[in-house]
């Protein structure tokens, strides 16, 4: 079956669906984009994703362009055309078509795309159990993290040099040595006294809504938490080192930059907060 995208409006086979030349999101990346994880064809972690949809328009003010309740039927829709049942849907939304300037255009309405794939869960349930490897480099991403931009290139070039190392991700790194987060993904550690620890969000790293909600499980499994940044050092050493995302849920790093984390194998607090994030983003999906 050929796959099928939504585009401004109209359902096009993927193959042959464009946007002009002149959209905003090719020219200057000036746009925002979510991924929902998508389980027996429903959306997990709906109205987090939403939220944070809303938040990163207004903060570029590109005008959010249909209510939530439209765009939750073409989110749907769009999973339906792709016979769907488990794996992901991608929204973009970028400032739309307009002579190319650097200024924002008047008048001119946002681009909406969406694709939904099928992803193989069991590959993954197979990686988690096994562990990952990691690698780390320096972070040369902009000053506004926070907004999920489809300005992507530095984090593309950090998931290149994982890949070509043979790693699964890449930790980055600012100018004081802490690590800040994953090239796709929110960083974890349960450090070599037994905490776990991420760093918090005011420090220009994106507001993960996977890790939303990790950070209520792990009230309600009664871990305790530092949100406090932690060093490439700390996480060698660490007891466990672990990455969560939409995509990966909640994956283990067992080796990074070629140095085994603890004993080499996924830790119990990655693996109990993956088996209960799983069952829960299954059970609220809607």
């Amino acid at each position: 079956m050929s796959r099928i995208a939504y585009v401004n409006g109209t359902y096009q086979p993927h193959n042959g669906a464009t946007v002009h030349i002149e959209d905003r999101g090719f020219q200057f990346a000036d746009g925002v984009y979510e991924v929902w994880s998508v389980f027996d064809g429903r959306l997990a972690d709906f109205d987090g994703h939403m939220t944070r949809l809303a938040r990163s328009l207004t903060e570029l003010r590109i005008p959010i362009p249909m209510t939530a309740q439209a765009l939750e039927r073409v989110l749907k829709e769009t999973i339906r055309r792709n016979r769907v049942r488990n794996g992901i849907v991608y929204l973009q939304v970028t400032r739309g078509t307009s002579p190319r300037d650097h200024a924002f255009p008047k008048d001119t309405p946002p681009s909406v795309i969406v694709t939904s794939k099928t992803i193989d869960l069991a590959k993954g349930e197979t990686l988690a159990a096994k562990g990952a490897a990691g690698v780390t480099m320096p972070d040369i991403r902009w000053g506004r993290c926070d907004i999920k931009t489809v300005g992507l290139l530095p984090n593309v070039l950090a998931k290149q040099a994982a890949r070509e190392k043979g790693a699964y991700e890449c930790l980055m790194v600012d100018d004081m040595g802490l690590v800040t987060e994953g090239s796709s993904t929110n960083a974890w550690i349960v450090d070599e006294n037994g905490k776990l620890r991420t760093r918090d969000t005011q420090a220009n790293i994106l507001r993960g809504i996977t890790r939303t909600a990790i950070l209520k499980l792990i009230e309600a499994e009664g871990i305790e938490l530092d949100e406090r940044p932690f060093s490439v050092d700390e996480a060698k050493r660490a007891r466990e080192v672990f990455v969560t995302a939409a995509s990966s849920f909640v994956m283990p790093i067992v080796s990074l930059d070629g140095s085994k984390i603890a004993d080499g194998k996924p830790g119990p607090v990655a693996t109990r907060l993956r088996q209960v994030y799983l069952e829960q983003a299954k059970r609220d999906a809607v």
